[in-house]
């Protein structure tokens, strides 16, 4: 069921009433089985392998509810004008920055308790047999680590975590959920549909009056230990991915489009390694020139298709 929230039209929401229903597939855009001719292929890529490296976007979260921003029809950008906080804003705007931390903590209690979907497991039963090296995810859901995932690296970090700008001290999302609530007990509300970072649209006026707490240890401010929209990934944990790249001999995309560079990077570098590659997403991606197997369909009926 679709709930608006109190004082809202049905246009300033994230969704529109086409878009929203009981199915955690709504968010899945609209595509054709995979050939079984291209499954073949995939099937025997991934048979050659030994060492895979695997790199998953926001296309595999979209079967757990969670909307992703590019995806065509359904996308936030094909929904909305809305758009992420850049990271300049968020550090400089104390309105946008006050309106980030009042979006995510109402829309929070959903997006934290999403659920891996079959991929996500399939990834991790794939990791326990030893057919999978490590993998990549530009998600910043931790859903991966809710499967049981081990040899993982958030390229963009995780929202589950909290650090303070000034003395680096890593809190946890949860505690952070509490110092909210206790400040701002006037703002409860019960959301079914997020964004696709797990923040909600809300009123001007439950904006202004909202309270975002400080570190606990020096009052700093507080951050999502994730890569907001203008800044970059870490160095150390680029040079980490290459060095997979290095150690692996196949790479397999699922679900990302490879839009932004932090990701398409590393097919860039795999093909300079002469690793093959293979890419299962919904539609055009970035590096569609570069794969050896593409296939556009959703990532869960390809994986299940495999038998493996």
């Amino acid at each position: 069921m679709f709930r608006l929230l109190k004082g809202f039209t049905k246009e300033s929401t994230w969704l529109s009433l086409s878009h929203c229903g009981s199915s955690q597939f709504s968010y899945v855009p609209q595509h054709d089985p995979a050939a079984e001719t291209d499954v073949s292929k995939l099937r025997e890529f991934l048979l050659c392998s030994k060492k895979l490296l695997v790199i998953t976007g926001a296309g595999i979260s979209t079967e757990s509810g969670i909307p992703d921003y590019r995806s065509e029809g359904v996308g936030l950008y094909a929904r909305s004008n809305a758009r992420p906080i850049l990271y300049q804003d968020f550090l400089r705007n104390d309105f946008k920055r006050n309106r980030y931390w009042a979006r995510n903590y109402v829309g929070w209690p959903r997006f934290s308790s999403v659920q891996p979907n079959a991929v996500h497991q399939k990834l991790a039963e794939w990791e326990q047999k030893g057919q999978l090296h490590w993998l990549v995810t530009q998600n910043v859901d931790a859903l991966h680590s809710k499967a049981g995932t081990k040899r993982l690296t958030e390229l963009h970090g995780c929202t589950h975590r909290v650090e303070c700008l000034h003395c680096k001290q890593l809190t946890s999302r949860h505690k952070l959920q509490e110092r909210i609530e206790q400040l701002n007990p006037q703002l409860h509300m019960q959301v079914e549909n997020i964004g696709p970072d797990g923040d909600v649209l809300l009123k001007e006026d439950h904006i202004t009056g909202f309270q975002m707490p400080s570190c606990e240890r020096c009052e700093g401010l507080l951050k999502p230990q994730v890569v907001f929209f203008g800044n970059s990934v870490p160095q150390a944990t680029v040079a980490f991915v290459y060095d997979k790249v290095i150690e692996s001999d196949a790479l397999l995309v699922l679900g990302s489009s490879l839009y932004v560079y932090s990701a398409y990077r590393i097919l860039l570098r795999a093909r300079q390694q002469k690793l093959p590659i293979a890419i299962i997403t919904i539609g055009k991606t970035r590096a569609d020139s570069i794969a050896d197997v593409k296939i556009s369909a959703k990532c869960s009926e390809v994986l299940k298709k495999l038998d493996m």
